[in-house]
């Protein structure tokens, strides 16, 4: 069972769920990937508070994940194991290939110990976990861990149990329909690994207190009407009102369906349909 629901022996347990990670095989992780990991506390270089709602949670390693593998072409590789990640919510694979070099590779659903992966700038088979160039890829297929631009890594659809459909391939340009809904091309060059991530049942589990999330590092944060009209826009006043305005954050900035991109991007014109966003309530 991969999410363990706990007995309600308290107010925090009630409601509060695990997941088992019954996918992890190995618990230590390789010591040659690791790298000191720093954190800000939502701070700048000033010391100023930039990010809310930050700070605290459980000492960390980053764990150096080949988004890449491109210098891994034509190299078998064997999965020695499937490791939890602190740092995301997939679980990763650390793959040995023939020449005794050891990655971390974001672990597809249903890739085990013992199975052979390939990377490759030419056609190979398309099973779970090979990595290949968009243009040799069967349109229809589900690839994640998706590059934008080729040689850059993969960027897109790198959570867990987040997938993109490949649905046409047209000159230069392939076309992608992504978890949010919205439909946008790249380059035919760009490479992606087939099959979806694993441990899509991370979005099950429940924390059920607020312990939890401060183990995560997520410290709480304050409703903009509980505070001080110099504080909050939505502050101050004698009673409880928003003074007909939508929810914003500190500096004003829309909370709720605000749109946040920068339209004269480069990428602006490979957007076939929009992600569906909710906009004061309304689907849009």
């Amino acid at each position: 069972m991969p999410i363990r629901v706990y007995k309600p022996t308290s107010a925090g347990r009630r409601n509060a769920s695990v997941n088992v990670n019954a996918e992890v095989t190995k618990s230590r992780p390789e010591k040659s990937l690791l790298t000191p990991k720093t954190k800000t506390g939502g701070r700048n270089h000033h010391g100023k508070i930039t990010v809310r709602g930050r700070g605290g949670g459980h000492k960390q390693m980053y764990r150096r994940i080949d988004f890449k593998r491109r210098d891994r072409d034509n190299i078998v590789g064997v999965v020695e194991g499937i490791e939890y990640d602190p740092n995301r919510t997939c679980h990763i694979a650390l793959v040995k290939y023939e020449d005794d070099v050891k990655r971390y590779i974001l672990a597809p659903r249903g890739v085990k110990v013992g199975d052979r992966l390939l990377a490759s700038d030419s056609f190979i088979e398309p099973k779970s976990g090979n990595c290949m160039p968009m243009r040799h890829i069967p349109t229809g297929l589900n690839v994640h861990c998706v590059e934008m631009l080729p040689g850059k890594g993969g960027q897109m659809c790198r959570s867990a149990g987040m997938y993109a459909r490949l649905t046409n391939k047209e000159g230069k340009l392939a076309t992608l329909v992504l978890p949010s809904g919205e439909i946008r091309q790249v380059s035919i060059d760009c490479r992606a690994t087939i099959g979806e991530v694993g441990n899509a049942d991370h979005q099950q589990r429940r924390l059920g207190k607020a312990g939890k999330s401060r183990h995560l590092g997520r410290r709480p944060i304050t409703r903009g009407i509980a505070k001080s009209h110099h504080a909050h826009p939505l502050g101050g006043g004698s009673g409880r009102s928003k003074g007909n305005r939508t929810p914003c954050g500190p500096t004003g900035v829309n909370a709720k369906g605000g749109s946040t991109r920068n339209r004269k991007q480069h990428s602006e014109k490979l957007i076939i349909r929009r992600r569906r966003t909710v906009r004061f309530g309304q689907l849009r």
